[in-house]
């Protein structure tokens, strides 16, 4: 039966529009986001259900689509060339013989079709599946289905003979919808650079993620900067205290700051201050018992601690049971929330002076100066959690004034060291090549 060029060319959108289908059947389940299809179910649509059940065993569905769009495939490549040849070839022989315009009417034809069909059934489909891949997942799962059951004996037969091929190969025959925390933080950065996230919630959750592999001691306040009272001291010792140096908590020690015998809570002492009651331990200044905590622990672990204990405070302890620092619960949070909660009255541990240097606190978590300065990885990095202790591992030693380290295209120059501290370094970005050391 030989097909007017009218007919055939309803054919042809019968074909393209059956590709199309199946194409796009194939990419918006492919495409679907789990999450974004609980969300629906959980909203009231059933169809989500079914389709996170066709995504745990995808077999038949995509057999089906293989089926339909090889068929179609099939079909428009029949019809197409000899729809369209013939019309070609009365063209063609306008400037070439009658041979000559037959080979290449069948050329024209075969690229006609092939052009239509790769951007109408295919290319189209395909990116419009990709930009509403849940949406339409759920709208096509009904239809899919039909032909799923239409087509049972013909699934059945391909899907057990490519389910034996994965079994040969050792390949798994269920998807794997696990969801790891670096999957979370690619569809963050992600969503920050669409603009869907603003670039600060995107860093809060990043932080989130670090409390699991940041130590207590990146964050605390160190034993030097400790302020810190004796049971026994005076009134005007402990209110000249305060003044000078204002924390939520202070520690309270029998001799030495070793010797923890508790802590006393800030509100506390204003209360009685406000209410013109003594500031003594002897007349009822409450005394709270401290939680202790190893300096090994990680930011998490602090956090497990704080919600068990129920406290906010913590002392922080070596493995000789020395006084290492402090930490609160405000500052964890600081670590997480980063500037959008910080004190906008505290200088701040990175301060970027131009496009390549930087000036930085050496008591600077290493997570910071590596994000700071654009950086994947340092080497040792599990020697230490501060920028000084970064200079102290490469340098072996402890570093002094004018030290420099250069690593990764970076210098690291110490500007100032009190009594062993390192308290600035300028880093500078390319410049000479220096040696290690100074």
């Amino acid at each position: 039966m030989t097909l007017t060029l009218t007919q055939s060319l309803f054919v042809i959108v019968a074909l393209i529009a059956t590709s199309a289908f199946f194409s796009l059947a194939e990419i918006a389940l492919a495409a679907s986001r789990r999450l974004r299809l609980r969300q629906m179910a959980d909203a009231g649509d059933s169809r989500a259900e079914r389709v996170m059940r066709i995504q745990e065993q995808p077999g038949p569905y995509f057999t089906v689509v293989q089926i339909g769009l090889n068929a179609v495939a099939i079909l428009g490549g029949v019809v197409g060339e000899g729809s369209l040849s013939p019309y070609y070839a009365r063209l063609f022989e306008l400037w070439m013989g009658s041979d000559a315009a037959a080979t290449a009417a069948f050329l024209a034809s075969f690229v006609t079709i092939i052009a239509v069909f790769l951007v109408f059934a295919d290319l189209f489909p395909k990116r419009l599946g990709m930009s509403h891949p849940e949406r339409l997942a759920v709208r096509m799962v009904g239809p899919m289905q039909v032909l799923m059951t239409t087509l049972k004996p013909l699934v059945w037969i391909f899907t057990r003979s490519t389910d034996l091929l994965f079994k040969l190969l050792g390949m798994p025959l269920v998807r794997d919808d696990k969801i790891t925390s670096a999957d979370i933080l690619a569809m963050t950065e992600a969503g920050a650079r669409a603009g869907v996230l603003a670039q600060r919630e995107q860093q809060v959750i990043a932080n989130v993620f670090e409390l699991d592999t940041r130590l207590v001691n990146s964050v605390m306040t160190s034993r030097d900067r400790i302020a810190w009272f004796l049971r026994d001291e005076a009134e005007a010792v402990l209110r000249a205290r305060i003044v000078a140096e204002p924390f939520s908590a202070y520690p309270v020690c029998d001799g030495d700051i070793d010797h923890v015998l508790g802590y006393v809570d800030a509100k506390d002492m204003f209360q009685r201050v406000l209410s013109g009651q003594p500031l003594s331990f002897d007349e009822g200044l409450p005394l709270h018992k401290a939680l202790v905590i190893p300096d090994r622990l990680s930011l998490t672990e602090v956090l497990e601690q704080f919600q068990s204990a129920r406290e906010d405070f913590a002392i922080i302890v070596n493995e000789y049971s020395l006084v290492v620092g402090v930490i609160t619960l405000n500052d964890v949070m600081n670590t997480v929330m980063g500037e959008l909660i910080g004190p906008q009255d505290e200088e701040p541990q990175i301060v970027k002076r131009d496009e390549n240097s930087w000036l930085i606190d050496g008591v600077t978590p290493i997570q910071d100066v590596q994000r700071a300065l654009d950086i994947d990885s340092l080497p040792h990095a599990a020697e230490y959690e501060t920028l000084a202790g970064f200079l102290m591992v490469m340098l072996r030693r402890v570093p002094k004034r004018t030290d420099i380290v250069s690593w990764g295209g970076f210098t690291f120059e110490v500007l100032d060291v009190d009594s062993h501290r390192i308290d600035q370094v300028m880093v500078t970005r390319g410049g000479p090549v220096a040696a290690t050391g100074g």
